[in-house]
């Protein structure tokens, strides 16, 4: 082999030998691991739900009575319609205006109801006893007039569905000759007797109003006892203050002419029937509750008429003639717009004593605490002083 042959060998080798070295010494970049996945924060619990509002009813008459308690659970239902699972509502009905009302509203604030509604007159006594006792429950009480801390009172003016009902029992009289069942002989009842008296002359002065009292504000058989004696005494044109339909079943049967009293009375005698003046309960109720819900409620007295939607007179029977259909909707329009005003003097009583003076209109301490009878009605009020 030649020098020259081996040199060139041995600079081969010798750069194969340099190219491994450095092949061996570099370092090839591995990728950076790819970074533990980072557990995701847990969502935030959703916030618990309000507990529904418990309220419960206390009825003093069965709530198929067609009248009175049937408008209130007309105005339960209302509640749970506009509310939904915000409430719940229970009610006990048939119960006596007696020791049993104290016993059912402690059993119901028992039961954890924060809100209970009295829906009668009698249970005044008995619900401020137990209002005074439970202040972490508040209390509302139909037709009353005691007032706490815990407790207010609402009423409608059924005195405005009564003054309406007179203005087509004027009308409609052949013997000019009313007659009126009444229930018991408060300020409320006696009130509503004047106003549909009041009514009734305000388009035939000639009528005259007799009245038989039953003692009692659910109770048929007396009811129709009462509204048999009325017409036997000559009265062709009936009213209520009771409520049950008897009265009206009574009319029918009888055939006179009669008007539904709280609730729309029309399927009990629809041919006597000449109108029913009803009472809406739903918008205070729904006002009262959605108080409670929002901690706007407070004690206090609410009166409500047909300008706040709570009374009106409805299905007005067919042969009632255009002339009376007009006079009544004029009544109803005045009473909404507040140009109309039913108790404004010169008011005498059956007496012939001027108890509101010309021009005078009543207020409402004047008309909670009616105790005569205005001309027109005879007898006189049970237990009034002459």
């Amino acid at each position: 082999m030649t020098d020259a042959r081996k040199r060139t060998l041995l600079q081969l080798a010798a750069l194969a030998a340099a190219t491994a070295a450095l092949t061996g010494c570099g370092k090839t970049e591995a990728p950076a691991p790819a970074p533990a996945p980072t557990a995701a924060a847990p969502a935030p619990a959703p916030a618990p739900k309000p507990e529904p509002l418990k309220i419960a009813f206390a009825y003093v008459g069965p709530v198929g009575d067609g009248g009175w308690t049937f408008a209130h659970d007309n105005g339960r239902k209302a509640i749970e319609k506009e509310f939904g699972d915000k409430v719940v509502t229970s009610y006990v009905e048939k119960v006596p205006e007696s020791a049993d009302a104290e016993r059912v509203m402690r059993d119901m604030v028992a039961q954890g109801n924060k809100l209970i509604f009295g829906t009668t007159f009698g249970y005044m006594e008995p619900m401020a006893k137990v209002a005074a006792e439970n202040k972490g429950v508040k209390f509302e009480h139909a037709t009353g007039y005691k007032t706490s801390e815990n407790m207010r009172t609402y009423d409608s003016r059924t005195y405005e569905g009564a003054y309406m009902a007179g203005v087509i029992a004027g009308k409609m009289t052949k013997s000019n000759t009313l007659g009126v069942v009444g229930s018991i002989p408060i300020p409320e009842v006696v009130r509503n007797i004047n106003s549909f008296t009041m009514g009734a002359q305000s388009v035939n002065p000639k009528v005259k109003t007799k009245v038989v009292w039953v003692g009692d504000w659910f109770n048929p058989p007396k009811e129709t006892e009462a509204a048999t004696a009325l017409i036997n005494g000559g009265a062709d044109v009936l009213m209520q203050n009771t409520d049950s339909p008897a009265v009206l079943k009574t009319a029918e049967s009888m055939g006179k002419r009669a008007f539904g009293w709280d609730s729309d009375m029309t399927s009990y005698g629809p041919k006597a029937h000449l109108g029913s003046a009803v009472i809406n309960w739903g918008p205070y109720y729904i006002k009262a509750v959605r108080d409670a819900l929002e901690n706007k409620w407070t004690t206090g007295q609410a009166w409500w008429g047909v300008k706040e939607g709570a009374i009106d007179f409805v299905s007005v029977a067919a042969d009632v003639p255009d002339d009376a259909k007009q006079a009544l909707e004029k009544v109803k329009a005045g009473l909404k717009d507040g140009s109309f005003v039913i108790w404004r003097g010169p008011i005498v009583d059956n007496t012939g004593k001027e108890v509101l003076a010309k021009d005078a209109v009543a207020d409402d301490k004047f008309l909670t605490g009616i105790n005569f009878y205005v001309k027109g009605v005879e007898g006189k009020v049970p237990g009034e002083k002459k």
